[in-house]
């Protein structure tokens, strides 16, 4: 199937293949190449899982509130289907993951959801793996509806951004978590309008 044919988010906009490549490169290069012969679990990966669908794992596994796509349904992939703002807990053991990834997610969760998701990723990460996620920068929420009024971004997936973070922010989330802070790293992408952090176990 051609990318043109993906759904990468619900909704239209006429950037969101591109956002959702540059997501995809972003988070793959955050990757230690030898955490990938051990499980990944990407968060909040739509119907259409674009990342899962670009790397190299072992083994993959997604949640998601949606259930798959029939295109997603042809990857090996094993889906879960779960509304993490109501019941932010993982149905996965401890120290499962090498890898969880958060891709333009938490921005859709309430702020306790998040702290409580966020508890959860620590306790499925294995020591020495690492969580990467991604979210708008707080200053560009403006600038992102007025793309998506004008059908750059999706209307739909912009209409559902419950709060917006700083980097500073971010990283009382991971503490709280109970990750060191000196194992987390943060940065700016996408001409600074998102974020993204990676925290090590």
């Amino acid at each position: 199937m051609s990318e043109t044919n993906q759904r990468f988010t619900r909704g239209k906009g006429l950037l969101e293949p591109w956002l959702a490549r540059l997501r995809a490169q972003r988070a793959n290069n955050l990757i230690p190449a030898e955490l990938r012969a051990g499980r990944i679990l990407d968060i909040g990966c739509g119907s259409y899982p674009y990342f899962l669908s670009h790397t190299v794992f072992q083994q993959k596994f997604a949640v998601d509130q949606l259930p798959p796509s029939e295109q997603g349904k042809r990857l090996n992939i094993q889906w879960h289907t779960l509304d993490l703002n109501s019941a932010p807990k993982l149905p996965f053991e401890a120290d499962f993951f090498s890898v969880v990834t958060l891709l333009a997610v938490v921005e859709h969760l309430n702020p306790n959801s998040m702290a409580a998701l966020f508890q959860e990723t620590y306790r499925v990460l294995q020591p020495g793996g690492v969580v990467i996620m991604t979210t708008p920068a707080a200053w560009s929420d403006g600038l992102l509806k007025l793309m998506a009024r004008v059908r750059l971004v999706s209307a739909e997936e912009i209409h559902e951004h419950v709060f917006a973070y700083t980097l500073p922010l971010l990283g009382w989330y991971f503490g709280k978590a109970g990750f060191e802070m000196t194992k987390v790293d943060f940065g700016y992408f996408e001409l600074m309008l998102n974020m993204w952090a990676v925290a090590k176990k």
